[in-house]
């Protein structure tokens, strides 16, 4: 569906809030790079299915091998931008970009049996190495090691990723439905408001402390949020009804103030935590005959 062009002097273009006009750009971290992975697949089927059953059998085995390497790249390259854009995260439970690697050089050795005629399992071997060496050189490995870990109880730490997972969801719904809408508008607000959600999400994740007060936005304020995206997605894309997006956008405008409050909110609490902590570490050591300088 065509959208007309807007910005900041269109008619309904808002120049109020310049920092949400430049919300940096999502550039997805599986792109041209690993897409072109699964290229190398279509001639290798090409050049071994008229070479009899056994060089075809070797050529689709490489083939294939080829191809779910590929796949496991993109997935890893997926995880470990996410890994790198949390201050805490644990270590991906599979290391893809290793096992793509490994996929990688396993499938150029079949492709090398599939092509030569002779009984040689050297040059295989070697070919594979070397495919596997350059991939992980070309990619990097996986994370190996979580980070911000320390002092967090795990148990705590499933909980927050369970409810993270959940309201990930009912986001990626609510984008979904206001594709539909094909409103310009109604969109950017409610980027605005997921990247508030999100905001609070990252601070969840952080501090699983805040997850008891945090649950309830999280949970119930989102999926009825997506309720609302979603009927209001049926009801504009019908009726372009002027009185129904800007009641959606009040709503978003109402959420949004409500979760950046929240997360505000959590961040105080913290820092109250802290002072807490440092006056009684300063007590005690005023009791040990250690007088630190205010």
């Amino acid at each position: 569906m065509a959208q007309r062009y807007g910005g900041k002097y269109s008619p309904d273009g808002d120049s109020s809030t310049p920092a949400k006009q430049q919300r940096r750009v999502q550039v997805s971290p599986a792109g041209g790079r690993s897409n072109i992975m699964f290229i190398p697949a279509i001639p290798l089927i090409a050049t071994t299915l008229g070479d009899g059953a056994i060089p075809m059998t070797f050529g689709l085995a490489g083939a294939g091998m080829w191809t779910l390497s590929a796949w496991l790249l993109r997935e890893g390259l997926i995880a470990q931008a996410a890994f790198d854009e949390r201050k805490v995260a644990r270590r991906p439970a599979l290391p893809r970009k290793i096992l793509a690697a490994v996929g990688m050089g396993l499938g150029s050795a079949l492709a090398v049996i599939a092509h030569q005629n002779t009984a040689d399992i050297l040059s295989p071997l070697l070919f594979g190495i070397c495919t596997g060496a350059l991939h992980l050189a070309a990619f990097g490995i996986d994370p190996l090691k979580s980070k911000g870990m320390e002092g967090i109880d795990t148990f705590q730490q499933d909980r927050v990723a369970r409810v993270v997972d959940e309201a990930e969801k009912h986001l990626s719904a609510m984008t979904d439905a206001l594709t539909r809408a094909g409103d310009r508008q109604a969109s950017a607000k409610l980027a605005d408001f997921q990247d508030a959600a999100r905001t609070l999400i990252r601070t969840v994740e952080e501090d699983p402390r805040d997850l008891t007060a945090a649950r309830k936005f999280l949970g119930v304020y989102l999926q009825g949020a997506r309720d609302a995206s979603i009927k209001f997605a049926d009801i504009y894309s019908r009726t372009q009804d002027p009185e129904a997006r800007a009641d959606y956008i009040a709503l978003l405008e109402d959420l949004e103030q409500n979760f950046a409050a929240r997360t505000q909110k959590s961040l105080l609490d913290d820092r109250s935590d802290l002072t807490i902590e440092i006056d009684v570490l300063r007590e005690r050591l005023s009791r040990e005959g250690v007088r630190l300088d205010p």
